[in-house]
């Protein structure tokens, strides 16, 4: 009986959310035209589901023959009206090869925009997406669900992946060598500047958004001087502040020269490189794209990132917009399936590879084998405290508990999150009875139609609609809190919002979240960042592999 109440319940929640949605859209409000302007020429896109939407649009030249490896340049104009009804080519990023669907010549980006709007310019939301900087692209995230569900409009965007997007080696170019990506995601920043009104939006309401890589390029962005005055607030989701410096970069590029063939003495490097066909620069990129700790990051002392993100951040160096910042429950449980079979011995062994023997002992003594339970032990147990420690990336836990307090220092306007759905669906493939708690990048099927959104149950699909008209508040507010949903305050109140399914979502003390995590340990005590993957950790603990 209780679960009927509650399925009624969400039920009426969301059919109350959709009403207060179209109750704000005056009547005469008439659908838009579906030609519009751009600075390069005309585009016509097309509507479906109540929502305008024009894909495939290039905001920079193709970055292809003497353009590859070199800063984004502008579009060229055209003439006559372009289609703008099919998602452009992704970027490429297959290790194996070019792949379908997938091209060099792959910036651009889709506006989504309610079909019926007032002729007030609307908010805009910039979605950058994740996949360890060598993944992904902007197709996979319809916006229209939160366009039409906020009245906003939405931006999604491709930029340069892997070698191609993040590739440093002396030489290359006279400018933006590692950071080909991150200046590609303020070329169409530029782009949106200039031409978002012609689509209803406000370009002085810009909010940069993303998740995972998505959000470590947001942390980047606001640590770029060139980005200054390009937006107007950020969401951080499941992403911290990593970067390379330039020594390392370098290193991680004469590496990858190497893997394709490109060391030779007596041949230039970045000729050989220049000359090779995109498929044999793919084919040799899986040690430079591999890994979840190795791949590539951006790169820090250089004019479009001076300093270190995670300097800027704590220094305050930084561009001061409001933040909705946050991470999932249990972001790296599923990395940590190498330690599937290991015993009690291999896991110490590897707690003490990681954290050396003085400090080992007291990490073990919070984190001990016996407190987590079969088959998945050591998985469970040192998933745990990596975590708590924050050592991926900076990512969930401690740490990030401690950044999103830096930002709040200077910032009022900082909102922390934890998505606590303990069972939310997932499409991973993982051992049978493993339960994966609340993995990395698990919330964005609440946000976004995916897959994982049609396996949501009634609870979920509350929560969902609840994110969803969080998250558009925030873009049109610099506030989550919105009408007929628990009050989110900001971090500097001393609270954070603990997102579950059905109405339970609440906002806690931050004292709850650093219990939970156990920080005060964490924060007395000093310790790096994982370094190592975890199946070459487990390996070198001696754990058999599956």
């Amino acid at each position: 009986m209780r679960t009927v109440v509650r399925r009624e319940l969400a039920a009426l929640v969301s059919l109350l959310a959709l009403l207060t949605v179209v109750s704000a859209i005056p009547s005469s409000a008439a659908p838009r035209p579906l030609t519009i302007s751009t600075d390069k020429g005309a585009v016509g896109g097309a509507t479906a589901e109540g929502v305008d939407r024009f894909l495939g649009i290039p905001y920079a030249a193709p970055p292809v023959g003497t353009r590859r490896w070199q800063p984004p340049a502008p579009a060229s104009a055209w003439s006559g009206t372009r289609s703008a009804t099919a998602y452009g080519s992704r970027c490429l990023q297959s290790p194996t090869g070019t792949g379908p669907g997938m091209s060099e010549d792959c910036l651009s980006l889709n506006v989504y925009t309610p079909e019926r709007r007032t002729n007030r310019p609307l908010p805009v939301m910039f979605w950058i997406h994740g996949g360890g900087f060598s993944s992904g692209a902007g197709d996979l995230y319809d916006g229209s669900q939160i366009a039409k569900a906020n009245n906003i409009v939405v931006v999604t965007i491709n930029y340069r992946l892997g070698v191609f997007g993040f590739l440093d080696v002396p030489g290359l170019s006279r400018q933006g060598a590692g950071n080909y990506g991150l200046l590609d995601q303020e070329a169409a920043l530029r782009w949106t500047q200039r031409n978002i009104g012609a689509f209803g939006g406000d370009a002085g309401r810009v909010t940069i958004a993303g998740e995972s890589a998505g959000g470590h390029s947001v942390c980047a962005l606001l640590s770029s001087p060139p980005a200054r005055g390009l937006f107007a607030g950020a969401i951080i989701q499941s992403g911290g502040c990593p970067s390379l410096t330039v020594a390392q970069a370098t290193a991680k590029g004469e590496d990858y020269a190497a893997a394709a063939g490109c060391s030779d003495a007596a041949t230039s490097v970045v000729s050989c490189l220049r000359a090779k066909p995109a498929s044999e620069l793919l084919g040799a990129a899986g040690g430079f794209t591999g890994g979840i700790l190795s791949g590539p990051l951006p790169v820090s002392g250089v004019p479009e990132l001076p300093l270190s993100p995670s300097v800027a951040v704590r220094s305050g160096r930084i561009h001061n917009v409001p933040l909705l910042i946050g991470s999932t429950r249990d972001e790296v449980r599923q990395w940590a399936l190498p330690f599937a079979n290991a015993t009690k011995e291999q896991y110490e062994r590897a707690v003490r590879l990681e954290f050396g023997a003085r400090t080992a002992d007291a990490v073990l003594a919070h984190y001990p084998y016996s407190a987590y339970a079969g088959p998945y032990t050591a998985t469970y147990a040192i998933s745990a405290l990596w975590d708590d420690s924050s050592v991926f990336y900076g990512l969930g836990g401690c740490r990030y508990q401690n950044l999103t307090a830096q930002f709040a220092t200077r910032q009022p306007r900082t909102y922390f999150y934890e998505f606590d759905d303990p069972h939310p669906p997932t499409l991973a493939t993982t051992p049978a009875g493993f339960d994966s708690g609340a993995p990395h990048a698990s919330e964005l099927g609440y946000l976004w139609p995916m897959e994982t959104s049609k396996l949501l149950t009634p609870e979920q699909q509350q929560l969902s609609t609840a994110m969803v008209r969080y998250w558009g508040a925030f873009v049109k507010h610099a506030n989550p809190t919105t009408g007929g949903l628990a009050a989110w305050p900001s971090y500097r109140s001393g609270t954070y919002m603990s997102l579950l399914p059905g109405d339970d979502s609440q906002a806690l003390k931050s004292e709850v979240y650093a219990d939970r995590h156990q920080c005060s340990f964490w924060n007395s005590i000093s310790y790096d960042g994982l370094t190592t993957n975890p199946d070459r950790l487990a390996a070198q603990a001696g754990v058999p592999t599956s």
